[in-house]
């Protein structure tokens, strides 16, 4: 924890000056406009972020801009250094009208599978927003909300998804580095949970730690510690003989 605080100390603060790549690239309010002048009043952007980790949650943002303010250099998270997002993190979250993060823990990642788990965790974080949305806007080309328009590179072109992207990567992030002291030989503070030479080599050596999902593939070939494997039931395995 000592270390989450330390950062956060030291990227308090205003956003730093955009960098020159990314000031052609700001998203806008073309399909927010489109739906407010049909009176849809609480258009909902959501992202998700680490579905594609080994460990610690999966997590989705939501957020509800204004219509007549702005803040400036908002972009897609994955664009934006660290140090970048957690400087935009506050000024983001103020100026929404609403906003949420929901996660899907571990373990239920592990239960429920990735699309459920997915799913799970949106419903959480539109849940928290404390309105009714009118239309939900969803990055990429599955909807996994339920209803929702779906947008291919959404975080990068639609200002309501780019601000919830950087609402659920900086919420992920400092839970994963918050994990650090815990588990010092995996680097949750560098990775954040993602495959790397560092975090491969400590599952080799170490085994899994609490927070890692146990039901993937890359799990098969470790070393265990006293944890147990877990097996996700097959469905089809669940029908009864002769039907």
């Amino acid at each position: 924890m000592e270390g989450a605080l330390r950062w956060m100390l030291v990227t308090a603060g205003t956003a730093p000056r955009l960098r020159p790549s990314l000031k052609n690239q700001a998203p806008g309010l073309v399909v927010e406009r489109e739906l407010w002048v049909t009176e849809s009043t609480v258009v909902v952007g959501v992202d998700e972020v680490g579905r594609g980790a080994w460990a610690g949650p999966l997590t989705v943002g939501a957020a509800v801009v204004p219509r007549h303010r702005r803040v400036y250099k908002i972009r897609d998270s994955k664009m934006l250094t660290e140090v970048e997002r957690e400087a935009l993190f506050e000024r983001v979250a103020e100026w929404c009208l609403a906003w949420s993060v929901g996660h899907a823990s571990y373990s239920e990642c592990d239960e429920l599978g990735m699309s459920a788990a997915q799913k799970l965790a949106a419903r959480r974080a539109i849940d928290g927003l404390g309105v009714a949305p009118d239309h939900v806007l969803v990055d990429g080309n599955w909807d996994f909300v339920g209803g929702a328009r779906t947008i291919v590179r959404g975080d990068s072109t639609s200002l309501s998804i780019a601000a919830a992207s950087i609402l659920a990567k900086v919420t992920r992030d400092r839970m994963m580095r918050a994990q650090t002291d815990r588990f010092p030989a995996y680097n949750f503070e560098g990775n954040k949970g993602y495959p790397c030479p560092i975090h491969k080599a400590a599952l080799q050596a170490f085994g899994p730690t609490a927070i890692h999902r146990r039901s993937w593939v890359f799990m098969d070939n470790l070393m265990w510690n006293g944890l147990e494997r877990f097996y996700r039931p097959d469905p089809q395995m669940e029908i009864p003989f002769g039907r």
